[in-house]
């Protein structure tokens, strides 16, 4: 009897689920505020959902992906452009949460230290918050500004899934490489959830299942 890979690769949804989940995606989505302090957060009326990842992992991409929505999230070559906490609605039933760009961000020390506290103080007081997804970038696997946001996210005592982007850049033996290597990342930390999602929003690979996980969430 073999024993079962710890975090394994979410399964695909059935066919209904994902037909009820692309229909959610292809309902009304809207760009909702960029908030810049915590009072300027919408009220917690709603579960929701944030996306962090570090500068470059393809954020924006794979929110605009989610939506089918080529501009909803802008991608920006420029690493660190995205300086508030972006709220959009999807539907009326859930929000979609864009946090903040982490590492390298070209931004001045003291910007970057606001975007922290900010990030802190809504991980750590959003009660609406359902789960954060941790990108990745499958190319590289998990870096240690990676392993800080995981850390912030146990502390908040945040669920939280990795979502492994830009899958289809890589051969399958070295995406099992970078997956082994994630694997053991995410073992030390008590609020990763256990699974594991791969994606890659140019060819369309696990958006079907992201999404589905997301409207899951209530």
């Amino acid at each position: 009897m073999t024993t079962p890979l710890p975090f394994p690769i979410a399964e695909e949804p059935d066919d209904a689920t994902r037909e009820a989940a692309r229909k959610a995606f292809a309902g009304d989505v809207q760009f909702l505020k960029g908030v810049v302090a915590m009072d300027g957060l919408p009220p917690d009326d709603r579960p929701e959902v944030c996306f962090a990842g570090r500068s470059n992992v393809g954020k924006s991409s794979l929110i605009n992906a989610l939506t089918g929505r080529k501009g909803i999230a802008r991608a920006s070559n420029t690493p660190g452009r995205t300086q508030e906490i972006n709220f959009f609605t999807l539907n009326e039933s859930h929000y979609l949460v864009d946090l903040p760009g982490y590492g390298f961000a070209n931004a001045p020390v003291a910007v970057v230290e606001k975007w922290q506290r900010l990030l802190k103080q809504y991980l750590s007081g959003r009660v609406s918050l359902r789960r954060a997804f941790v990108l990745i970038d499958a190319r590289h696997g998990v870096k240690p500004v990676d392993e800080e946001i995981m850390e912030l996210l146990d502390k908040s005592a945040v669920t939280f899934q990795a979502v492994l982007t830009k899958t289809d850049k890589l051969k399958a033996k070295d995406l099992d490489k970078i997956l082994t290597q994630v694997r053991e990342k995410l073992s030390k930390h008590p609020a990763a959830y256990p699974e594991i999602v791969l994606t890659s929003s140019e060819k369309g690979d696990g958006i079907p299942t992201l999404r589905a996980i997301i409207t899951g969430l209530s």
